[in-house]
């Protein structure tokens, strides 16, 4: 029987030698293991910004790839961070397992750091990504918090639905739309110059909404030295469609000369607010006595009259003064259409002497109203929030002081609840642009990268 078993094993043998022959030929392995591409990697943002104790910070998408290879099968983590006190590799989370995963980092201190992301292939190929990131420090009320970037100085909020938002800037002439119940970029943005023909900025600080159509101000005043500039007084509006996500602005009316009116319905007035002296040539805009228009909104139960809210002047100009509240009867046609303005009754409000800083109605005809100080240097000055009827006569009533300790000051509400529902709340947006966000001297304004500017979206309850 020794005879039956050698068979077998000379062709083992045989085999085994076939397939080291094979092997050193390159003919035996698997096809795919020689054809591993180099991995790619690309992020949806090349800058990030960030804050410490965040609950909805800004998220990176991150796009990876390797020929031959199942994406399921490659690996993205943060293989190094340029200051760990900032942000370490173990502080930044990335999530799903295709070809697209999202990427957060949760921050430690202000400052920056820049973080190395690596995809790792099969074969052990990797590739890198740097992602430039920017932390800004914790602030009050943070799980209420959201940061709206690409731009750091919001002055006016209109409410698109969805819990979308288009914001406004007095530094550009862009308008942003933002899903405003996250943290992150705008959806969309409409630079409105050209349509205006502008060349300057308008300075918009305020704005209402009337079915479709957004109404839009300038702040009208000088420049902060004390210099006329016409694009500054501007009005105009913009036609919504859609809504939400889908929302689309078309540029309609605008007005250049709504200053000059109320300068001249001043004078045949007695002057009573100074406005001739307040546009003077070398007048800045922010003083007790200056003229500068931050708040817009309409009447109650109007269409056409619209109440210009004041920064500056207070009435009479000095500590304890009262808000200015200037209606313009035919607002609409004004900014629709160009029309000379009508001016109606004055209205003067009591808001334990700080000014106008944004005025929103709700469809029930309840007012909510920022007040803050008429200064240019107040990030830390007083702000509260009031409601009010709308009616010439009725005070307004305070329902709470605004947190002053965080940069920004207070520059917008979006929209007003129902102010009798127990616990409501309104969404209010500040101007962070003279803020040290990241702790290097840098204005937010002027830092090199969109991404690293911000403004903070806050819920307040106002009805607790």
């Amino acid at each position: 029987m020794l005879h039956q078993l050698v068979l077998p094993h000379r062709r083992t043998v045989a085999a085994a030698g076939g397939a080291l022959a094979l092997a050193a030929l390159g003919l035996g392995a698997p096809a795919h293991a020689a054809s591993y591409g180099t991995p790619t990697i690309t992020l949806s943002a090349g800058y990030l910004s960030g804050a410490v104790g965040a609950s909805a910070d800004p998220v990176v998408t991150v796009t990876v790839g390797q020929s031959g290879a199942d994406v399921s099968a490659l690996g993205v983590a943060a293989s190094a961070s340029s200051k760990s006190s900032v942000a370490a590799t173990g502080d930044v989370t990335v999530t799903g397992t295709g070809a697209t995963r999202q990427l957060r980092v949760a921050a430690h201190a202000r400052g920056y750091t820049d973080l190395t992301i690596k995809v790792t292939g099969l074969g052990g190929k990797t590739a890198t990504k740097s992602l430039h990131y920017a932390a800004s420090a914790a602030v009050q009320n943070a799980a209420d918090t959201r940061y709206l970037t690409g731009s750091s100085d919001a002055s006016a909020a209109v409410d698109v639905g969805g819990g979308y938002v288009v914001v406004a800037d007095d530094e550009t002439n862009t308008l942003r739309l933002y899903d405003s119940s996250v943290s992150g970029a705008p959806v969309r943005t409409w630079d409105v110059a050209s349509k205006l023909g502008v060349s300057k900025e308008i300075d918009i600080e305020g704005a209402a909404r009337v079915g479709n159509t957004i109404y839009w101000t300038g702040s009208l005043g000088n420049n902060k030295d004390g210099e006329y500039k016409s694009d500054r007084n501007t009005v105009f509006t913009t036609t919504v469609s859609g809504s939400g996500a889908a929302t689309q602005l078309t540029v309609g009316g605008k007005y250049k000369k709504l200053r000059d009116d109320l300068v001249a319905w001043d004078k045949a007035n007695g002057n009573r607010y100074g406005f001739a002296a307040g546009t003077a040539d070398g007048e800045a805009p922010k003083q007790i006595d200056g003229f500068n228009i931050e708040g817009l909104e309409f009447a109650p139960g109007s269409t056409t009259t619209a109440y210009l809210g004041f920064r500056a002047p207070l009435v009479p100009p000095k500590g304890g003064g009262k808000a200015l509240l200037v209606p313009v009867t035919n607002f609409d046609k004004v900014a629709g259409s160009g029309a000379k303005a009508s001016i109606g009754t004055p209205v003067e409000l009591d808001l334990g002497g700080l000014s106008i800083r944004d005025i929103r109605r709700n469809s029930a005809d309840q007012y909510l109203i920022v007040a803050g100080s008429w200064a240019a240097d107040d990030n830390s000055d007083p702000y509260a929030l009031y409601s009010w009827d709308g009616i010439a006569g009725h005070a307004p009533q305070k329902r709470l002081d605004l947190p002053t300790t965080d940069p920004g000051g207070w520059e917008a509400v979006v929209d007003v609840p129902d102010l009798n529902t127990p616990g409501a709340r309104a969404q209010l947006i500040t101007d962070a642009g003279s803020a040290d966000l990241y702790g290097d001297g840098t204005e937010a304004k002027d830092l090199d990268h969109d991404e690293w500017k911000k403004s903070r979206a806050t819920w307040f309850t106002v009805n607790g």
